[in-house]
């Protein structure tokens, strides 16, 4: 490698990081979009006036080097050392505390309330005048255009809410209630993270996050909403009774059953969602058969034990059923 190959390498890799899911750099919301011209207008400033000190250290160390007046010199440094960089940072602080959005702005209706769990999220939707919420987990849904306010809190540790693509992070505390709003204006598919570090398996603590039309959200949140599907063939019939012949149900809660658990996630349509683990893996049959039955070794001090005493054919079955749970 020759050594004007080392810049474009390292410019190509570094590239790569962006403009993907999880990237605050392809803005898909109007906070993100606000953070993302403050970055930018900062970063162009400090490309200028490290051009502008190396260049005047350039001039007089290489140029036009030699004594200055003492007069000279002194309103070098009070006008470009102290009242310059006085008037720019306070005109950029000005404006930036102008463009920034305002996290306490209230919604359009939607509520979400977010809680963050030992590695996972609780999430629920009170659309606005319910009685009740739509509950689900590790996942969010958003529709494209409107205000959606978040009510986020912690089971027992302090977590971070930050879906980069959407805009700023918020921290949620045991106890305690924060709240703020997003604008998602474009519709895709984002990745949200806990951007706190909270324990051994904080890196497998993110979610997905889908931003649809206000028409499909609207038909996915009313189905979301519905009680599970009664399992489709024999093998998910199987699967439902080792799920119940196991206890799951104490833990977890599939609406329409007898299993009605608050600690782990609800898994009323798990069957419909990416990911399983809170980003651990993608969701498939195989996926969710090595969950089961190597919980803690997928995610450690997970609270979920592991079922490594299923055989083969109990673990498809569950499989198939949770599979089926859309």
């Amino acid at each position: 490698m020759t050594s004007g190959g080392l810049p474009p390498l390292a410019t190509v890799l570094l590239l790569s990081g962006c403009g993907r899911e999880q990237s605050a750099l392809d803005a898909a919301g109007a906070d993100a979009a606000s953070i993302l011209t403050l970055f930018q207008v900062m970063l162009a400033g400090a490309v200028v006036l490290w051009l502008l000190v190396n260049g005047a250290f350039f001039w007089m160390s290489r140029v036009s080097p030699g004594r200055f007046d003492q007069r000279y010199a002194r309103h070098l440094l009070i006008g470009g050392g102290i009242l310059m960089p006085t008037v720019i940072l306070s005109a950029l602080l000005i404006w930036g505390l102008a463009i920034l959005p305002d996290p306490r702005r209230p919604g359009d209706g939607l509520v979400v309330r977010v809680t963050g769990e030992q590695w996972w999220w609780r999430v629920e939707y009170w659309p606005e005048g319910a009685t009740e919420p739509v509950v689900t987990a590790n996942e969010i849904r958003l529709p494209a255009g409107a205000r959606t306010e978040f009510r986020l809190g912690s089971d027992a540790v302090i977590h971070s809410f930050w879906i980069p693509a959407l805009g700023g992070k918020m921290d949620m505390f045991p106890g305690r209630e924060t709240s703020f709003s997003l604008l998602p204006e474009r519709p895709g598919t984002f990745r949200g993270q806990c951007a706190e570090f909270c324990g051994a398996s904080h890196a497998w603590m993110a979610f997905a996050t889908v931003v649809m039309e206000p028409a499909d959200f609207d038909a996915w949140l009313e189905a979301e909403a519905a009680d599970a599907a009664p399992p489709a063939d024999a093998a998910a019939r199987r699967g439902q009774q080792v799920f119940a012949a196991e206890g799951c149900g104490a833990c977890h809660t599939i609406r329409g059953t007898e299993a009605q658990g608050r600690v782990g996630p609800d898994l009323t349509h798990v069957g419909g969602r990416r990911t399983l683990g809170a980003g651990r893996a993608e969701l498939t049959l195989d996926t969710l058969a090595r969950w089961i039955a190597h919980t803690e070794d997928l995610k450690p001090e997970v609270r979920m034990p592991s079922y490594a005493h299923l055989d083969a054919a109990a673990l498809s079955d569950l499989s198939q059923y949770l599979k089926g749970l859309e």
